[in-house]
């Protein structure tokens, strides 16, 4: 028996290291992030566009969202090459999209020049892990400077309607998403990281525990929202509720060892592989999918379970054989999009940085 565990560990092991290691993450990181700006980037503007289709974009630049995705993209290239300035551009385009109106700054969905548009609480969200993240690597008072001004908006919406939690978009007061608690949570758990501030550890502490008590389903991940005012849930499951929730669980052990909040990313981890990961494919949405594989690999610092990956590179795989065209533009469409790219450049950034430490 000893002799057959020893085997077959042994096997997980050299499967994932044989597959990982085989693949030329660079070379595709190169090629996407040539395709963002050769076919997706409006050099003369500094912005991007939303897709490579001109009648789709409707003359508009892109919206934030896909920004968001592109932020955490370039943040995960400077990990790999910590002498260029990914971030710059992208944060060039963001700043396009700020505006000061109360009841505090923060970053509306559209070019503020182009048009007057909603703020959502969870496209500021994913702006501030990405900016804490490239915080923690250099340090850049900019980046912390620009989280805790999206932090104090992401104050405006949080409240104690249906026990508390953030909405998800300004003025629309009609429901509580697990998109704008989970990253709200991973934002207060960054600053307080960060600057070693209490209130940040009990914001995040408090949206945790709501998150979880609303929105955790009886399978193991997350719904995606609780109506107001009905609290009637809407039970849709998304890979990236699971991931900033999974993500959360293990900051919140890693701050306080509290093996509680271990156990609930484990007990997220499992359920997501289980319920998402289905013949052999996760959803079709590589930017969520990318959301997920962040918390994964934030359980992968603790636990080093490296067969609790495997699905995640075989998805990456496949991707890259099955859904691209001959132009290396990702997407199961014939229209390309920029979020689709930006997130494909993120995750092949994260495996070819893995593939690195073993």
């Amino acid at each position: 028996m000893k002799y057959l565990s020893l085997t077959v560990i042994l096997g997980f092991a050299m499967a994932f290291s044989s597959i990982a290691q085989t693949v030329d993450y660079k070379s595709r990181i190169q090629l996407i992030n040539k395709n963002i700006y050769d076919k997706l980037y409006d050099e003369k503007a500094g912005l991007y566009m939303e897709t490579n289709n001109v009648t789709e974009n409707k003359g508009n630049h892109s919206f934030l969202w896909p920004l968001c995705a592109m932020i955490q993209a370039a943040n995960e290239m400077e990990v790999l090459e910590p002498s260029k300035h990914y971030i710059a551009p992208v944060m060039k385009a963001i700043d396009q999209y700020y505006t000061a109106r109360p009841p505090a700054p923060g970053y509306q969905a559209m070019v503020v020049k182009e048009k007057t548009d909603p703020r959502f609480y969870d496209d500021n969200e994913w702006i501030a892990i990405a900016l804490m993240d490239a915080y923690g690597r250099t340090h850049n008072k900019q980046y912390l400077e620009t989280s805790k001004m999206i932090y104090r908006f992401l104050l405006t919406g949080l409240n104690d309607v249906a026990g508390g939690g953030f909405y998800w978009e300004e003025g629309n007061l009609k429901g509580k998403n697990t998109c704008s608690n989970g990253p709200g949570i991973l934002v207060a758990l960054r600053l307080y990281q960060a600057t070693k501030e209490k209130a940040y550890l009990d914001t995040a502490i408090k949206v945790y525990n709501w998150t979880k008590k609303n929105l955790l389903a009886t399978n193991g991940v997350y719904y995606d929202a609780i109506k107001l005012p009905s609290l009637k849930i809407d039970s849709a499951y998304y890979t990236y509720n699971a991931g900033t929730m999974l993500q959360a669980g293990v900051v919140l052990y890693n701050i306080t060892k509290d093996k509680k909040y271990l156990d609930d990313a484990r007990n997220v981890a499992v359920a997501s592989e289980k319920y998402f990961y289905s013949n052999g494919k996760l959803p079709n949405n590589y930017w969520f999918n990318a959301v997920l594989i962040r918390g994964y690999l934030e359980l992968y610092k603790v636990d080093k379970n490296k067969k609790q990956l495997q699905f995640i590179i075989d998805d990456a795989e496949r991707v890259w054989k099955d859904e691209k065209d001959e132009q290396n533009l990702i997407g199961t469409r014939k229209v390309k999009t920029l979020i689709d790219q930006a997130a494909m450049l993120e995750t092949y950034a994260r495996l070819q940085k893995l593939k690195s430490e073993y």
